[in-house]
């Protein structure tokens, strides 16, 4: 199965294939995406350092400090995805290969279907949430007094108010919204969909030790079955060490600089007087909680998940001792069924 064909993580993957940042390197599509994107990001830093040498307003600086961030955010995701693309490869290629075998399991069948189908409508509602706010963003400066750009930039030597300048950077920065979008977006869909994944490689475990029993007259077959159970306990843990070394230093990152956004977003807030400014910062407070939230529910999801696994077997097993290190003995279940060593 190719990646872009297995349906939990097709969606995100495909809008990566589109921009060329997994497998062949498309130059063109470099440089009508990620490419001016980060030269746009370069202005916004010149743009938010003038405005501070300048002794701008701090309703000006924490708007456009917080494009500029948020920008900065997902130039540093592609850039980090384009760097490890092979190891991306590589995961995703192990999803594929992994559902296309619980695709064949009847009794964890039904789980994958429902968490597939929440996996797509997450994926697809984050675009289309996505492209909606990216819509607000580049419509709100037609609506503002000042009738200042949708990002704040700042050329040495350029006057962005000047017509025609204003009007080719305005229509650039409404075309370059759409490449941003998909640089940020699929990044935390992808999280979330592998985490879901996560939770069916949970349950197919569950199942697994639920049957053991079924093994209980035959000795050899149930140690098998045992062996079996602790080896793909073996892959879950490393698919989750996988997943967590693509993805934790830049949600860190992300966190110190979003936190310290939204509480200066919350600040203006409450000083603002302006109701199309007070709903476009709304927006902007409810862009950053949604992405902590997504992030932060479903990786507290596969935690419960797995703690609920091992509160329900314990009506099958009586527990005496676990030790699934490699360098140690490794005593499994004592079940009440009467497994012994």
């Amino acid at each position: 199965m190719q990646i872009e064909d297995c349906p939990i993580i097709g969606v995100n993957v495909r809008v990566w294939l589109f921009w060329a940042y997994l497998r062949e390197r498309k130059w063109l599509s470099y440089l009508l995406g990620c490419i001016p994107v980060t030269v746009l990001n370069v202005f916004q830093f010149m743009n938010l350092f003038h405005i501070i040498l300048s002794g701008g307003t701090m309703n000006k600086i924490i708007i456009d400090g917080y494009f500029t961030v948020l920008y900065f955010n997902l130039v540093l995701r592609t850039t980090f995805l384009l760097t490890n693309r092979s190891k991306f490869e590589q995961f995703f290629e192990g999803i594929a290969a992994e559902y296309a075998k619980l695709e064949k399991r009847n009794d964890i069948r039904l789980l994958l279907e429902q968490l597939t189908r929440r996996a797509r409508i997450l994926s697809k509602s984050n675009l289309w949430l996505g492209a909606f706010i990216s819509a607000c963003f580049v419509t709100y400066p037609l609506f503002s007094p000042d009738s200042g750009l949708p990002y704040g930039v700042y050329v040495p030597g350029v006057n962005m108010q000047s017509s025609p300048t204003y009007e080719i950077v305005f229509v650039l920065q409404v075309y370059l919204t759409f490449p941003a979008c998909c640089m940020y977006i699929p990044f935390t869909s992808f999280y979330c969909t592998c985490t879901l994944f996560g939770l069916v490689r949970i349950a197919a475990l569950k199942e697994s030790l639920e049957r053991l029993h079924q093994f209980s007259s035959e000795p050899k077959t149930l140690l098998a079955k045992v062996k079996e159970c602790l080896q793909y306990h073996k892959e879950i843990i490393k698919y989750i060490r996988d997943l967590n070394e693509l993805v934790t230093f830049i949600f860190l990152l992300e966190l110190l600089s979003f936190g310290m956004m939204l509480c200066a977003l919350l600040f203006l807030l409450s000083t603002s007087n302006q109701l199309a400014q007070m709903v476009m910062i709304g927006s902007y407070i409810f862009m950053i909680l949604s992405q902590m939230y997504a992030l932060y529910w479903h990786s507290n999801e596969v935690l419960e998940q797995y703690s609920a696994n091992y509160h329900s077997l314990e009506k099958h097993f009586r527990i005496h001792h676990i030790r699934l290190d490699d360098n140690g003995p490794r005593e499994f279940l004592h079940p009440e069924w009467g497994l012994h060593k």
